[in-house]
């Protein structure tokens, strides 16, 4: 009969940890986390190398930071995974890391859709400050800022300062195209300044004339824009849904956020989806820029004929908006884009571009009908649409009540050819699109 086998005897002054085998070793470290691994390390030569592997630390960088490189902030190299914790740790982990890790993951996706689809954005934007940066700016508000907003800051500093015809198109939080105007937001520094003395508001985002003005409020963390009476009345109404709102951090809630937050990342949602999309323009500038008008279903609309395609949809205007007005009113523009991807034919004759003559809208809000026509007149007062090309239309601002609506229409062209109207006036129907006051305003 054999004799049961003896249970091996751990070394003299060993720990438990140091008998194991070395996978199941780092299994146990692995799940003790980074500062465990830290401390086994200056336990014993053998926890030291067991601790110190690079396929840990990089597990631990990816888990706690979101790196797939051993870089510092600021992507400086660095020798080693076990390295760049240490430097993402020193310098946030006075911070709650789910949420650190949140704002890195905003900041990296932002950039990366910046760098691929609108590279002229990308290029003004700031690098982060420091903490004492923040410190500074803090006293010289007298207000304490929003754990998520501080975040937002260390990793980028708004956009920088850049000539004024730039600023009107590269404002990365988008705008939109008005008659021969354009609203386009950027986001700003960290300002040394608040509001008005006293306050708890902080400018974050702005138009380039001032038309549009996001503001924080330091206390409850909710983002607000200045309505059509922000000058005179300093009304403002509220950017994000009061019940996503958070600034502590507990079991049930999980981490802080604030309105800020937030939205930054709601207009990243919306840019990844496709709903929102880099734009050019003839009016007022041949520019690219972030186009506020939806370019997807259900909030833009599609219609065809002779094979010019019809587009159509509207964006919030919270400027030209009010509260105070009798009966509250939202405003928003619409657009309608035109595009002629090959010649057509009209009454049994070829042409190649067209010309707008007219347009008729049918604005419903509620039991409310308005009808709205426009006439652009004849040669030479609109332009033409040529094969290939698109065209934006740019239709009213519509005042209405607090409640969802729709607007359908026509447009009257004209066939050319050789420089000339020449067939007879044809209509193309412009299918309905919403106006629904939206949950987040940008």
């Amino acid at each position: 009969m054999a004799s049961p086998a003896k249970s091996q005897r751990r070394p003299e002054g060993a720990s438990v940890l140091e008998t194991l085998p070395a996978l199941p070793l780092a299994i146990v470290i692995a799940k003790a986390g980074p500062r465990c691994a830290a401390t086994l390390a200056c336990a014993s030569s053998t926890l030291r190398s067991a601790a110190s592997g690079e396929a840990l630390w990089r597990r631990f960088c990816a888990d706690d930071f979101a790196l797939d490189a051993p870089l510092a902030p600021g992507d400086l190299p660095l020798p080693s995974f076990k390295d760049a914790y240490q430097a993402w740790f020193q310098s946030f982990g006075m911070y709650p890391l789910p949420l650190v890790k949140r704002v890195k993951i905003f900041w990296s996706s932002f950039r990366a859709w910046l760098c691929e689809y609108f590279p002229e954005g990308l290029r003004t934007l700031g690098e982060g400050v420091s903490e004492a940066d923040i410190t500074v700016a803090e006293f010289n508000l007298g207000l304490v800022l929003p754990m998520p907003t501080k975040l937002l800051y260390r990793f980028c500093n708004g956009q920088l300062h850049i000539g004024r015809g730039e600023e009107v198109s590269y404002g990365v939080m988008g705008g939109y195209d008005y008659v021969h105007q354009r609203y386009t937001v950027r986001l700003l520094p960290l300002a040394h300044h608040a509001v008005q003395k006293n306050s708890n508001y902080i400018v974050v985002a702005t138009s380039c004339f001032g038309e549009k003005i996001f503001l924080l409020d330091c206390a409850s963390g909710r983002l607000y824009v200045g309505t059509k009476y922000w000058n005179e009345e300093r009304e403002i109404m509220a950017c994000v849904p009061k019940a996503s709102i958070r600034l502590s951090v507990d079991d049930d809630h999980g981490m802080p956020q604030d309105g800020f937050l937030l939205w930054l990342e709601e207009h990243l949602r919306r840019l990844q989806d496709g709903l929102i999309k880099v734009q050019s323009c003839k009016f007022p500038m041949l520019a690219r820029h972030i186009s506020l008008y939806p370019v997807q279903l259900p909030y833009c609309s599609s219609a065809r004929l002779h094979g010019i395609k019809v587009r159509a949809s509207a964006v919030f205007a919270p400027e030209n908006s009010a509260f105070a007005d009798y009966r509250c009113r939202y405003s928003y523009y619409f657009s309608i884009r035109l595009s002629l991807p090959e010649a057509f034919v009209v009454d049994g004759k070829w042409y190649s571009s067209f010309q707008l003559q007219s347009c008729h809208y049918t604005i419903q809000i509620g039991d409310e009908v308005l009808p709205y026509i426009c006439n652009y007149g004849g040669h030479g007062k609109c332009p033409l649409l040529r094969c290939g090309e698109e065209l934006f239309v740019y239709g009213c601002s519509i005042s209405a009540a607090l409640e969802p609506g729709s607007v359908t229409g026509n447009l009257t062209l004209v066939p050319w050819r050789c420089g000339q109207p020449r067939g007879s006036p044809f209509i193309a129907d412009i299918a309905p699109f919403p106006l629904h006051p939206p949950d987040y305003i940008f």
